[in-house]
C-alpha cells in the first residue's frame, strides 16, 4: 500500500510556511488551512497516479515515490496558482519534468528490475495468478516499447492515451501550442502502432525458438 507524504512535510521542504509560526489573522489561519485541505485531498487523489504516471515516463520502481513526493513539494510552492478543476493537469505536466530529470540522473544510479515491487498499477488482490502474469506481460510490453519512443512523443502518448488528459489540458501543462500538441499526438500513435507490431512479432519469434 502506497504511504502517502505527510502534508506538513511537504510544506516545510516546499518553504511555505513552518508549523510552529504564528498566524497574525484568522484569515491567514483559514486560508492555511484551506490550502492544506487542498493539497491533502489532490495527495489522496492523485498520488498513486502520478506514481503510474512516472513509471510511464520512464522513472526507474524504486524511485517512483520519491518523484511522486518532489511533484507534490511542487504543487505546494505554486498552489495558489492551480486553477481549480486543473489539479490533474497541473501534477502531470509535472510529472512529465521531473521524469526527465529522473532520467538525465539515472545513470549514475544502481540498477533496479522495473518488475520488482510493482504495486502502482496492477495489485495481486482480485487476479488469479494466470491473469496477473498476462497482466504483467502487458505492462511489460507497454513500457518496452515507450520506451523505444522519442521523448516528445512519449510523453504525449501517456499524457493523452493513458493519463486521458485532454489536448487544451496538455497544451497549458506543457506550454505547447494546440497544433503542436494535435500534431504529435497523430505522430506518437502511428510510432506507437508500429513498435507495437515489432515488439509483438519479436516476442512470438523468440517463442517459437
Amino acid at each position: 500500500m502506497t504511504v502517502f507524504p505527510d502534508v506538513d512535510v511537504l510544506y516545510t521542504e516546499a518553504e511555505v510556511c513552518e508549523a510552529s509560526e504564528p498566524r497574525a489573522a484568522d484569515t491567514g489561519f483559514a486560508e492555511a488551512h484551506a490550502n492544506e485541505t487542498r493539497l491533502r485531498s489532490m495527495l489522496e487523489a492523485y498520488f498513486e497516479p502520478v506514481c503510474v504516471a512516472l513509471r510511464r515516463l520512464g522513472v526507474p520502481q524504486a524511485d517512483l515515490e520519491d518523484g511522486a513526493q518532489q511533484v507534490f513539494v511542487v504543487a505546494s510552492q505554486k498552489l495558489a496558482s492551480i486553477e481549480k478543476g486543473r489539479e490533474r493537469a497541473f501534477l502531470m505536466g509535472t510529472a512529465v519534468f521531473i521524469a526527465s530529470h529522473a532520467r538525465r540522473t539515472k545513470k549514475r544510479k544502481p540498477e533496479v528490475s522495473e518488475n520488482e515491487g510493482s504495486s502502482h498499477e496492477f495489485a495481486a488482490g482480485g487476479f488469479l495468478p494466470d491473469e496477473l502474469m498476462e497482466q504483467k506481460q502487458r505492462r511489460a510490453l507497454l513500457d518496452q516499447v515507450l520506451a523505444a519512443m522519442p521523448e516528445e512523443l512519449r510523453v504525449v502518448l501517456v499524457l493523452f492515451e493513458l493519463e486521458e488528459l485532454t489536448m487544451q489540458e496538455i497544451s497549458l501543462a506543457l506550454d505547447w501550442k494546440p497544433g503542436t500538441v494535435a500534431s504529435r499526438i497523430r505522430r506518437s500513435r502511428e510510432v506507437f502502432a508500429e513498435l507495437s507490431a515489432r515488439a509483438i512479432a519479436n516476442e512470438k519469434q523468440g517463442r517459437r525458438s
